[in-house]
């Protein structure tokens, strides 16, 4: 590792160990249900259930992969909305109407259909996408293959659709923003180091690679 890059691992590594205690205190007493999480993952499969589905507002983009993400990242996630550290309208209103229990079970019915388990060496990269990853230190935060977070509240992003990517590392540099934008501060520092075609390239790349992440198809009517 060069000189530049240690502090950047050393600031990743903290701050993970930070995030898994918090992750860990949240949890306790709060179990998840994979059948209550099936019924309630009715609200749903209209978007994250219909495979290429895509988002219209406030961005076009398909809407993520979220069937084999770990549960602690989607309670995050889904708190986030809540809270309003990632905007956007849909997402926030379906959040905030849900309770930690209900974030529990629809995280754990996620989290229980993965995909096959990602292979333990990625596809290659250039070497221009490869200089990128190690100058976000990307895979010390996303694990080996981009599908094993050191931390259980950070996402698989092997696999995950190009353009929702793109959108998300974006946002992460939008401020002052009422509709998009995602308030990370990690993220954010790592973020800003890219020009928007360096983003496309990191995520065209992160989508090729072979990961646990998929889309189940759902009907909208049950």
């Amino acid at each position: 590792m060069t000189p530049l890059l240690k502090p950047i691992a050393r600031t990743l590594v903290a701050a993970a160990t930070l995030f898994v205690a918090a992750a860990s205190a949240q949890a306790q007493g709060v179990t998840g249900d994979v059948e209550a999480g099936h019924k309630k993952a009715e609200m749903c499969i209209g978007c994250h259930g219909i495979p290429g589905y895509q988002n219209s507002f406030p961005e076009i983009h398909k809407v993520p992969k979220i069937s084999g993400q770990g549960a602690p990242y989607i309670v995050a996630a889904l708190k986030a909305y809540q809270k309003g550290d990632r905007k956007h309208p849909s997402m926030r209103g379906i959040a905030g109407s849900l309770s930690e229990q209900d974030m529990a079970d629809l995280a754990a019915f996620y989290a229980g259909q993965a995909g096959p388990a990602a292979p333990e060496t990625p596809a290659a990269a250039s070497a221009e996408v490869a200089a990128l990853l190690q100058k976000g230190a990307c895979v010390s935060c996303h694990g080996v293959n981009f599908s094993k977070p050191i931390d259980p509240s950070y996402p698989k992003i092997g696999g995950q659709h190009p353009d929702y990517l793109f959108v998300a590392l974006k946002s992460y540099t939008v401020e002052g923003n009422k509709l998009i934008g995602r308030s990370n501060g990690i993220m954010a520092g790592i973020a800003k180091q890219y020009t928007p075609a360096e983003m496309r390239a990191i995520s065209k790349y992160l989508s090729t690679v072979q990961g646990e992440l998929q889309t189940v198809p759902q009907s909208r009517f049950r």
